[in-house]
């Protein structure tokens, strides 16, 4: 018979469903990026190694160098100067200098790693949706079919005078309203191809879809890019804070002048003549706005923590609202599955019947279409359950 050449297992479409998504580990590729985006976030890097550095380097004075030639009534003087004023302690404003720059490049790597990777997922779901709509297009064609099988069926009865027409009027509104869903679904496969493009390195048919895996709330928060931002963010204001304390205690500084006179027509200086002075000083700044810009750090770096704890909880509820989503495909999936199976004993009933001359081929066509168009959802609840997945593992580095 016909009909058993369409005969495929439960087990083997959900096998198929599964399959498409199994040739590469629960991972982002980056790969997916155009060659350009991904030198934009390398230079990037490098701007941060860049900037960590020069802040490092912040608490070392220039060293100035200064030349004059001065005109005066009675003497010309052409010399050089240069001067350093570098403090050598700063009552720990150093080392804490030191730390911020450090905790300032981990929180703008982590940044920099959570943008990319939010790029990367949206470029990965738009894959995964182009690959969704060619599904749901197959699917859309089967209901068209049906649609014209229905209305078939519909004019037979109305020209044998067993229907009204308004049901071949309402068959033939049904399957209009299929057909134009149908070129809905081209269109935004189209749409999708041209925005994939902007972003991708290549045609969206030469990348293989992932395939993810829930994991355990344990290694999500542990892992999680915006908790570990968050850290990086008390740890960088925290030794802001120290910092701004500092800024308003003794400081030690060296201090050194180097003169040097290149002509003069001064007769109590000689042209070659030099003079060097250094020593040491100590300064402290008495300012009326010290405890308020102390205060305000601290407050920041408390303003931090309490935004950590609050970022726990986002980000808890974030994991636990997608494994309520993940659950509730998992539900279509058992329905399709179920549906799956009715659908193969009834075809074997039809199947019988129209040998038995008791039902039609169109009915047998009808029945057939209906079972692919649960196989077809099968692979698009999956596919769902996928996206769903894809935006976990982008919040983990």
């Amino acid at each position: 018979m016909q009909f058993l050449r369409f005969r495929v297992s439960l087990a083997t479409i959900v096998l198929v469903a599964s399959s498409s998504f199994a040739a590469q580990s629960d991972k982002l590729d980056e790969s997916i990026l155009s060659k350009k985006r991904l030198e934009i976030f390398d230079l990037s890097k490098e701007q941060i190694e860049e900037d960590s550095s020069k802040l490092k380097k912040d608490w070392i004075n220039p060293v100035n160098y200064t030349y004059s030639k001065v005109y005066g009534d009675k003497y010309d003087t052409e010399k050089s100067l240069i001067s350093v004023d570098q403090p050598i302690f700063k009552t720990g404003g150093i080392y804490k200098a030191i730390k911020y720059a450090n905790a300032q490049r981990l929180y703008s790597h982590l940044d920099l790693d959570l943008q990319k990777k939010a790029m990367i997922k949206d470029t990965t779901t738009i894959l995964f949706n182009i690959h969704k709509l060619e599904l749901q297009i197959k699917k859309q064609k089967l209901l068209v079919k049906n649609g014209e099988i229905d209305i078939k069926r519909k004019k037979e009865q109305v020209l044998n005078g067993f229907a009204d027409t308004s049901l071949l009027d309402n068959a033939i509104l049904d399957t209009n309203t299929s057909r134009n869903a149908l070129a809905d679904l081209v269109y935004q496969k189209e749409e999708l191809i041209n925005e994939f493009s902007t972003y991708a390195s290549g045609d969206y048919e030469s990348f293989t879809l992932p395939k993810f895996k829930i994991i355990e709330k344990e290694d999500f928060l542990k892992d999680n890019l915006t908790l570990k931002k968050s850290k990086a963010d008390i740890s960088s204001k925290k030794d802001f804070s120290w910092m701004t304390i500092s800024k308003y205690l003794p400081t030690v500084s060296a201090t050194f002048d180097y003169t040097k006179y290149h002509s003069t027509n001064n007769p109590t200086i000689n042209t070659g003549d030099d003079a060097q002075n250094y020593g040491i000083k100590i300064t402290m700044p008495l300012d009326t706005r010290t405890f308020n810009d102390i205060q305000s750090t601290r407050i920041d770096y408390l303003k931090a923590k309490l935004d950590f704890d609050n970022q726990i909880l986002e980000q808890e509820n974030y994991f636990k609202s997608k494994l309520s989503k993940i659950k509730m495909i998992d539900s279509k999936i058992a329905i399709a599955k179920n549906d799956y199976v009715l659908y193969n004993s009834l075809l074997d009933v039809v199947v019988e019947e129209k040998e038995a001359e008791l039902k039609t081929q169109s009915d047998v066509d009808t029945l057939l279409n209906s079972k692919k168009i649960r196989e077809l959802d099968l692979k698009i609840y999956n596919i769902d359950k996928q996206i769903e997945l894809l935006d976990i593992y982008s919040k983990i580095s």
